[in-house]
């Protein structure tokens, strides 16, 4: 058995590239179906995990699953804002807790979340290094920030302009990074926390200015009397809040009716959660209330459907790419009749020449098995990355 299996191999190094494509052939039939399911099951223990653990989402009316996919996974669907006074209103009714969300800006392609340190507590979230932001400007960047930028508690990270030519005058905001949270398996582990004011100042609802009364730059003074000075265009905007510098940032206009994207509302109780819910139910209402794991289980249904219709592709491609291997494989015999009728006019049997051809065939699908379990290794191991990536 020892020799058959010799020989076939010496057989298939010699047509190496024959073999390579056959083995190729086999790895990706095998792969295609599993790495589907391996990706898909991710997908959904992380979709799943994250909406159950939120119970209920108060934004603007129109598209839930964008206020959804913002509020929990931070994707790039920025729903209609709403304002701070919408936090106000839940806490106002004695049935929840708010954390307010605020999701439009990012630093390097990562999102920038504003929320407040209620957020870490409720999400269980705590710094591996550093500590949480305690001052405007400051910053708390996920575990794979941290590694994909390289970054560190003391480093910094700039926002990123929505556009690149910022007619409004919104500056690009340098913040230092306070701490770099634990791992936790989930969107969190890609985001850049700041605090809900400093995201207000990334949107250009507050700056600093120079002090004109010590400035000795005559050029941005537009008018000085004795008790005023009036500056003018030139005026310095801050793009990072030092200590220096921090008393002169402030917003401008009613923090109340400043723009959330959404808030994250924890009932106190399954009875408030119901109550609370049902106020924004009201067809004069502003808002709408969602639970999160309602739009997941919708979005999972219709990503199955379409799982099942990808399921069949590939078995139908497959088969295809089955029945072209027993082809390529029955040519090749006919390819090979004059060198079979020399090994049977040397002496082998029949049978010897059938497990000659047997053991090509076993150690072909053999080499194509392992090359779809080192694939499904690697995927398997970097599935959460790849879901985050590509789905999410």
């Amino acid at each position: 058995m020892v020799d058959t299996f010799y020989i076939a191999w010496k057989y298939i190094r010699y047509n190496r590239v024959k073999s390579a494509i056959l083995v190729s052939c086999i790895t990706i039939i095998a792969v295609l179906p599993l790495t589907l399911e391996v990706l898909l099951n991710e997908s959904e223990r992380q979709l799943t995990l994250r909406a159950e653990s939120s119970p209920l989402l108060i934004g603007a009316k129109g598209s839930a699953l964008d206020l959804v996919m913002n509020s929990l996974y931070f994707t790039d669907e920025i729903p209609e804002p709403i304002t701070m006074a919408a936090a106000g209103e839940v806490m106002d009714s004695g049935l929840a807790g708010a954390i307010p969300l605020y999701i439009r800006f990012s630093a390097r392609t990562f999102p920038i979340v504003g929320t407040t340190l209620d957020y870490f507590e409720y999400r269980n979230l705590a710094p591996n290094s550093g500590e949480l932001f305690t001052t405007l400007g400051q910053c708390v960047i996920g575990a794979e920030v941290a590694k994909t930028l390289k970054l560190a508690s003391g480093d910094y990270i700039v926002s990123s302009p929505e556009t690149l030519f910022d007619l409004a005058g919104v500056y690009p905001l340098k913040m230092k990074i306070s701490g770099v949270l634990t791992p936790s398996r989930s969107a969190d582990d890609r985001a850049v926390f700041v605090d809900i004011h400093t995201a207000w100042v990334i949107d250009g609802l507050g700056h600093g200015h120079t002090d004109v009364t010590t400035t000795t730059d005559n050029s941005v003074i537009l008018k000085k009397e004795a008790q005023n000075v009036t500056a003018n265009a030139k005026l310095m905007h801050y793009s990072e809040i030092t200590e220096d510098n921090i008393d002169s940032f402030h917003l401008h206009g009613d923090p109340e009716g400043f723009p959330l994207t959404a808030v994250l509302a924890v009932p106190y109780d399954d009875k408030s959660g119901t109550i609370l819910r049902g106020r924004y139910l009201e067809a004069d209402t502003l808002y709408q209330a969602v639970r999160p794991a309602e739009v997941i289980d919708g979005l999972m249904a219709t990503i199955f459907r379409i799982r099942t219709v990808l399921d069949a592709v590939i078995g139908v491609v497959g088969g295809s790419t089955l029945l072209a291997l027993v082809l390529v494989f029955s040519l090749s015999l006919r390819l090979r009749e004059q060198e079979i009728d020399i090994v049977y006019k040397l002496g082998c049997s029949r049978a010897t020449i059938s497990r000659l051809l047997g053991a090509e065939i076993v150690l072909i699908l053999l080499a194509g098995a392992i090359g779809a379990g080192a694939f499904l290794l690697v995927v398997s191991h970097y599935d959460q990355q790849l879901v985050r990536t590509l789905l999410l």
